[in-house]
């Protein structure tokens, strides 16, 4: 009877060893679910990225206001009767125009 208990109990520990280290145990079945998991989430950021361009297709399709808006920011393109202006911020060596330097310049353009 004692070498049938301990010969069950070997067999218990080997099955428990295989069932948690081996190939195939729950480490691997771990992993993979954690894997699954991020490959849903990939899956649902792409599914919502699809949805956001199957739609601006539509609108591209459909509609002019979105064929204008690409034609405006992506083409530089300005429609008809628009007037273009663009905006330049000063550069530093302009700014630091001094008080008697200005005033040169409105003793010279006066007239004599």
């Amino acid at each position: 009877m004692k070498y049938l208990a301990a010969a069950l109990l070997l067999v218990l520990a080997l099955l428990q060893y295989r069932l948690w280290f081996s190939d195939g145990g729950m480490r691997e079945v771990s992993e993979l679910r954690a894997e699954i998991a991020a490959q849903r989430k990939e899956n649902e950021s792409l599914r919502e990225r699809n949805r956001t361009l199957a739609a601006e297709v539509q609108d591209l399709k459909k509609g002019t206001v979105a064929i204008e808006e690409r034609a405006r920011t992506d083409l530089g393109m300005i429609g008809k009767g628009e007037t273009f202006y663009q905006v330049v911020k000063g550069s530093s060596a302009g700014e630091g125009v001094s008080e008697d330097a200005s005033e040169d310049d409105d003793a010279a353009s006066a007239p004599p």
